[in-house]
């Protein structure tokens, strides 16, 4: 017996046997038995029932995992069982306009495994081949879970073009904040992480990270002190609120960059003049690409991204609801993930 977790309805997750009676991966396709699955905001978003227009119920979902192949289909020859993967969960249409321009990642008509289409939170999942990425057989699967964040915070430091020396603000300490705090300091860059939860910011200390509570110093001022009065460099703004959009915007030196990374849920009121003023640049992330994931492989496996030191929490699948409720308010938590591993795993060609 293999167990599924469902979103079915909002502040509702249901754990269930699969159906017994799994068809055999069809061409270009593999059988997985994930590991380990890691819990991300947008997945909080849906918990609450906010994406419930997009969502279709019941929804598996996990797009953040690490595991094992168990079988290929029909022409999987890059493949063996039992090698260990993640998955980049992105299928695109090769037809549109972003995807003719070499921009599959954010096709038009995306499919975003694990929020369009069935994710991980299971222990069979049924996946494109030519979605997986390789692991190292050396690197911890609890730790390799933390891959896809990774490569998140690797595609937003390329889009905001840090560069060695330079100065880096990153308003907002959760997870993504903190990972691209890391890969930004591993091009050279110092960095700044701006974040109001004191476990948080003693978590990001605790890295080697410099962290400011805005509560309780003037960040702008801060960065002027630290800057010789020219300003950051760069900001990520993380954190996705008001207050944060104006701190990043107003920490920039002239010609600063500003990378949108939070997905804000309403419009948000933004200081155009100084944009004007000191000829600011406003760049947005989303997801990332397969050069981005293979770098973050190699990032976590090396320990540049400290991985195990960021999962606060790893509870069975039966308790995949109580790990939703204990991010809610994302103080004391960093990451926590959802063991879907089962004694019963068995690789077959």
């Amino acid at each position: 017996m293999t167990l599924t977790v469902h979103y079915t309805a909002a502040r509702t997750l249901t754990t269930a046997p699969a159906s017994a009676d799994r068809p055999a991966p069809g061409p270009g396709e593999v059988e997985l038995a994930p590991a380990y699955v890691g819990i991300c905001g947008t997945d909080l978003h849906i918990f609450h029932g906010d994406m419930d227009a997009r969502v279709a119920r019941p929804a598996v979902l996990g797009h953040e995992m690490s595991g094992r192949i168990l079988r290929t289909g029909p022409g999987v020859t890059d493949w063996q069982p039992g090698d260990t993967v993640t998955v980049m969960p992105l299928r695109w249409d090769d037809t549109c306009p972003a995807c003719h321009a070499g921009h599959r990642h954010i096709c038009h008509n995306l499919d975003f495994i694990g929020i369009d289409s069935p994710g991980a939170m299971q222990q069979r999942w049924t996946v494109p081949a030519s979605t997986l990425v390789r692991l190292p057989a050396t690197l911890p699967l609890d730790q390799a879970a933390l891959v896809e964040p990774t490569a998140v915070a690797v595609h937003d430091v390329g889009r905001a073009g840090v560069r060695e020396g330079e100065k880096v603000v990153v308003v907002g300490g959760g997870p993504v904040g903190v990972l691209i705090a890391l890969v930004a300091g591993s091009t050279g860059a110092d960095v700044r992480v701006v974040e109001l939860s004191a476990h948080r910011r003693k978590l990001a200390e605790d890295l080697g990270l410099t962290t400011w509570d805005p509560a309780a110093v003037d960040v702008p001022v801060l960065v002027q002190e630290w800057t010789g009065g020219a300003g950051a460099d760069v900001a990520f703004e993380v954190s996705g609120a008001a207050a944060g959009v104006e701190t990043a915007v107003e920490v920039l030196r002239v010609r600063g960059r500003l990378c949108l990374v939070a997905i804000h849920p309403r419009p948000r009121q933004m200081n155009l003049h100084r944009f004007f003023w000191r000829e600011l640049t406003l760049v947005s992330a989303r997801l990332y690409d397969r050069t981005d994931f293979e770098t973050a492989v190699g990032l976590v496996a090396e320990g540049t991204i400290p991985a195990q030191r960021l999962i606060s929490k790893v509870v069975p699948m039966t308790e995949a609801a109580s790990a939703f409720t204990a991010l809610e308010d994302g103080g004391d938590v960093m990451k926590i993930l959802v063991d879907c591993g089962d004694d019963t795993q068995e690789a077959h060609a």
